[in-house]
């Protein structure tokens, strides 16, 4: 991966949406790439899969559906990882968990303002930098790593989530949707755990585009400067495990354990879902949500 900023792939079969969303994405100063049928945004991803750092996808298009792209997309092992924001006009529960439960990481419902979608984006396209940065860093170790049954870790910030995610996928070999499912429960523990960063305070952040200097703000206060993150891991011949610890005051997380309808158009808050269903074979949360369990069946 370059320092060149991925491109976001902008999937809808009416010209004026895909201007619109366009026009909305200017800001960014992202490369936004177009395509007005499924089957063109598919032999896009797959000439380049790397190049793409989100799609943007429209439910309803003549020919090839969004869902179909989707399935497509997640069947993919090259793409799995992208995320991918669904937008649709269709707001009945029983659509919107039909695409949620076909891999959409992001879904907005029509109409939608330029906030909503830019906050939505930038959080999506910051977890999977974090997520690709990771890949790339340690990799000359990898072999060494393989051989480590056990590793015990420590860390504070989400630099330090990214690094100890870099090291951990080198000592057990993962695939990039199980980096970003470990990258996501790290992070959760730094952010929502140590830092008592509240749901509600989170989406503010992202809208704000403040996260990042709230969590440096709080890293450097008395009540939270002494709290680490531990994560102890362990292979043996049938599983890797990966037990994840914060300091904080928990939380409860049996509502985020599953992709649910009152979040969907909130720009954060699928990291937990995403991470059991896509990343790990068995993901359990102890006590009161301070200690987490993800287990990957090595086949």
């Amino acid at each position: 991966m370059t320092d060149q900023k991925p491109m976001i792939l902008v999937v809808d079969d009416e010209e004026i949406c895909l201007a619109q969303i366009s026009i909305y994405l200017k800001e960014l100063d992202y490369k936004i790439v177009t395509a007005t049928n499924g089957q063109d945004a598919l032999d896009l991803l797959k000439a380049s899969p790397y190049d793409y750092g989100l799609v943007i996808l429209d439910k309803f298009m003549e020919g090839m559906n969004g869902i179909e792209v989707l399935t497509e997309i997640k069947d993919d092992p090259d793409l799995r990882i992208l995320p991918v924001i669904m937008q649709t006009a269709d707001t009945a529960p029983e659509k919107i968990l039909e695409g949620i439960r076909a891999g959409a990481y992001y879904y907005l419902t029509k109409p939608f303002s330029a906030e909503k979608l830019l906050s939505v984006v930038d959080n999506a396209l910051s977890l999977y930098r974090d997520t690709r940065l990771a890949r790339e860093q340690l990799t000359h170790l990898k072999e060494s790593l393989n051989r480590v049954d056990e590793l015990s870790l420590s860390f504070r910030s989400r630099h330090e989530a990214r690094e100890m995610t870099a090291l951990l996928s080198c000592a057990g070999n993962l695939n990039m949707a199980q980096e970003m499912g470990l990258m996501e429960l790290l992070l959760n523990a730094v952010e929502h755990g140590n830092l008592a960063i509240t749901y509600d305070e989170k989406s503010q952040l992202i809208r704000d585009n403040q996260l990042e200097a709230e969590i440096n703000r709080r890293l450097d206060l008395p009540e939270y400067a002494d709290k680490i993150v531990t994560v102890k891991f362990k292979r043996n011949c049938k599983n890797l495990t990966f037990i994840i610890a914060d300091q904080g005051s928990g939380f409860n997380w049996e509502p985020y354990l599953d992709m649910q309808l009152d979040r969907i158009n909130d720009n954060h808050g699928r990291g937990i879902a995403m991470a059991k269903n896509m990343s790990f074979n068995e993901l359990q949360y102890q006590g009161d949500g301070n200690v987490v369990h993800a287990t990957i069946v090595i086949h």
